[in-house]
This record gives C-alpha cells, structure tokens and sequence, in this order.
C-alpha cells in the first residue's frame, strides 16, 4: 500500500499545466471551495507568480504556502491556503497571458516530471493534471504527444488506456490521436483485447465495482451490419469479445456507434470502449462538458485530469470554469481511497 496511507486525506499533487493559460485561474477556484481541504490535502507544483496573478484577478481569499516536501501537508494544509512546490521560478514575462515562453515550457515539463517522482516514491497517492498546450511544448523539445504518453515514459509502463469519466457515462479508447484515415489500420485485436482489460480491471481495483460490465462500440455505421459497411467488426472486434466469454467481467457488442452511448448513460453498462478518439469524446463532452475527467489506466501511479484545455481566449478574464477541476480531484480521491482497500503486495 502507499506509505502515505495511514494519512486519512489523501495527498493529491496538483500540476499546473500550463501558467499561461487557465490552469491557475482554475486551481484558484478549486481551492476556494471548503470541500477541497475537507477531503485531500492538495499540493500544486507550478509558478507561484502565476497563482498570485489569479488570486489578485479573483479577488479570492486565499494564502499562498511555499512547501519544499510534501510531508509538510499534514502540518500546513487547510482550507483558504494553496500550498506550492515552485521547482523552477519563472519570472512575469515568462507567463503573459497565452504566450508562454521558452523557459515557462520547460518548466511545464518539470512539473509533471517532478510529480511523477512524488508520486512512483509514494510521497503523494495521486496526480492531478492542469492542462498543456502541446505544440507550444513540441517546440521547445517535447517529444510526446500528450500527458498521457509522457508519463507512460516517466513510469516505465508499457499498456496503458486513456479513459473520460463523467457521473453517467465512462468511455476508453483504443486509439487515441491518430487521423481518421488511420484508425481501421491501427485497430488490431491484441490492442482492443488490451484495452478491454485494462479498462475493467481499472474499474474494479480504482472505481471499486464489485461486477464489470463493458459494451464495445463497432467501427462502422450500424457496427457494419453483417458486413455491409465495412468488416471490421466481424474479423477483428468481435473475436476479441468472445475471449471473454465465461470470464470475470461481462464484455457485449460491438453495438452501434449510434446507440450504445445512451445505452451506457441509461446505467446497462459501466463504461464504453470506443474504437478511435472523437467517437467516445463527442458523446461523453455532449453530456459532461464540465464534469468529465481524463483517467490514465494502468500506470502504477493514479493520475486524473482536467478535460479540456488551456484556453488562451478564456485566460485572465476570470472566466475559466473550474468544474472539471473539480470533478477530476474528487475522482483522484475515490481512486486512492479505493486503491488503499487493496492488499499489499
């Protein structure tokens, strides 16, 4: 178990993502709410500048706690105070509003580098993700495509499932950021296989469901109607479905790209599994816009996120809405509560 378990508020680390964007105005918000210190002891690796400039913006009543160890928490945490890991200072023209610069990339980069460590050392039970503007960090040198992938480096994991979870409807993903016209090439039935596991065995060790069930969406309209619109379905999704006939978790489909959506949101399934990245984000963004959180299945570490992204045109108007924020803290709590139930190993 994590050592940090005998504590009864979690430890969640909080990374800023980017400070140019909406991830301190948000993380201001989240921490205005006396729920937040009720539940976690939260601490946010980022620029401290960055958060003094939302906190004047806001007008919130809140203090800013420079922390060097998150062992501190347990002493300082409380509600009103953002405690901080600030590990590589910027200075303000690093962080204008939506231009960040040079050194406020690499620093981006730092933050989730050092929660990371946190984290795999069982210093804190869980990570909690602000979000980062990719381009902006590819050129100045990151060579991966998202959070996602950079910290399946960072922990050495070799399967690992992006999942969206809102309070009604859950939805993995077998491919993620690859172009359309890719996606049937991509699917393989190793990769769906992969993802069916990981997905049910997250949603019983981190969501605590005593059963499992998961339907899996078809790739084509009508999920290829026998064959009419595209075979995928028959020799690739559906052999993978019958391995887990007479298994521990209940597996159906695949059903209808157009259907099986509500079908899950009206409570017959636990979640979906969505062959490529805009079929499961269109729906579960239609009914959870601001309550959705981006979960990273199979990392020995918990990691949620916010699921949306920097904002450029929101920040520094005050108008960044933290729920997401919020949802994907709560979420990053049941998940440690549940993982600390689990035997030690």
């Amino acid at each position: 178990m994590l050592e940090s378990s005998q504590c009864p508020r979690p430890r969640i680390v909080i990374t800023m993502g980017d400070p140019c964007g909406v991830g301190p105005e948000v993380i201001v918000k989240a921490h205005s709410s006396p729920d937040l210190a009720a539940h976690c002891l939260p601490v946010v690796i980022g620029e401290v500048k960055a958060l003094e400039r939302a906190v004047a913006l806001l007008g919130a009543d809140i203090n800013i706690r420079l922390l060097s160890d998150p062992a501190d928490l347990d002493r300082v945490s409380q509600a009103g105070v953002i405690c901080v890991i600030n590990p590589r200072p910027l200075i303000p023209e690093d962080i204008v509003y939506g231009k960040p610069s040079r050194a406020a990339c690499r620093a981006v980069i730092q933050y989730i580098e050092e929660a990371a460590r946190l984290a795999l050392s069982h210093q804190v039970d869980a990570i909690c993700t602000c979000p980062i503007h990719k381009a902006n960090l590819q050129e100045h040198g990151f060579s991966f495509p998202g959070h996602t992938e950079f910290l399946q480096h960072l922990t050495h994991t070799k399967e690992v499932v992006m999942m969206l979870a809102g309070p009604r409807l859950r939805v993995s993903l077998v491919t993620i950021h690859h172009a359309l016209a890719d996606v049937p090439g991509t699917l393989s039935q190793e990769l769906i296989y992969r993802t069916i596991r990981i997905t049910a065995e997250a949603l019983k060790r981190d969501f605590g469901l005593e059963s499992v069930r998961l339907a899996v969406s078809g790739l084509n309209p009508h999920a290829g109607e026998q064959g009419r619109f595209g075979r995928e379905e028959l020799e690739v999704i559906q052999p993978v479905i019958q391995r887990f006939k007479g298994g521990p978790y209940l597996v159906a489909g695949p059903f209808s790209p157009d259907t099986v959506f509500q079908r899950a949101y009206e409570g017959e399934f636990d979640a979906v599994i969505a062959m490529y990245h805009d079929q499961g984000l269109i729906p579960i963004k239609l009914v959870h816009f601001h309550d959705a959180v981006n979960v990273t299945l199979g990392l020995p570490i918990i990691r949620t996120s916010v699921d949306h992204g920097t904002a450029y045109d929101l920040a520094g108007t005050g108008n960044a809405h933290p729920g997401s924020l919020n949802a994907a803290l709560r979420l990053a709590v049941e998940m440690a509560q549940n993982r600390r139930l689990q035997p030690s190993r």
